[in-house]
């Protein structure tokens, strides 16, 4: 689950525990701030991934999510379910009036997630992060709230 995230393959325990303690203690973070959400089984509580949620702060009204899904738990409905809703509290609830995800354009199961919650492909930008030691290329997606 590495190959797409800003952490490395080395990310340890104590990496993870320093994650969790900087995380806001209300539904959203302030403005320019993330939190990290998990996708978990309900019964088993089996950890599939996570979605972070990004309240811009120079856009009112807006949000930056990202979505990470184990190999093992994709082409489930898992990832579908989950950034659904998110999409769902972040304009029915946190007043949203944009949401916007940016996946490497290699990354082709996330953006297939991502159209298919209805987010619609507005970019497409060459060598546009500098990640892991290469130039990625970064295909940028968004929904309004009118298009939902």
């Amino acid at each position: 689950m590495a190959r797409w995230q800003s952490w490395e393959s080395s990310y340890c325990e104590v990496d993870a525990a320093l994650l969790i303690a900087s995380q806001p203690s209300s539904d959203l973070p302030d403005r320019g701030g993330w939190i990290q959400l998990a996708i978990r089984h309900a019964a088993t509580r089996d950890l599939y991934g996570d979605i972070a949620i990004h309240v811009i702060d120079d856009q009112p009204d807006t949000f930056e999510i990202g979505v990470t899904l184990a190999p093992a738990a994709q082409g489930r409905g898992i990832g579908t379910e989950a950034v659904g809703g998110v999409l769902s509290y972040l304009f029915d609830e946190a007043g949203a009036h944009r949401v916007v995800a940016f996946c490497d354009a290699r990354n082709e199961p996330v953006a297939r997630l991502l159209r298919r919650v209805g987010m619609r492909h507005e970019s497409h930008q060459l060598d546009a992060d500098f990640f892991k030691g290469e130039w990625s290329t970064l295909d940028g997606y968004a929904v309004l709230e009118r298009e939902r």
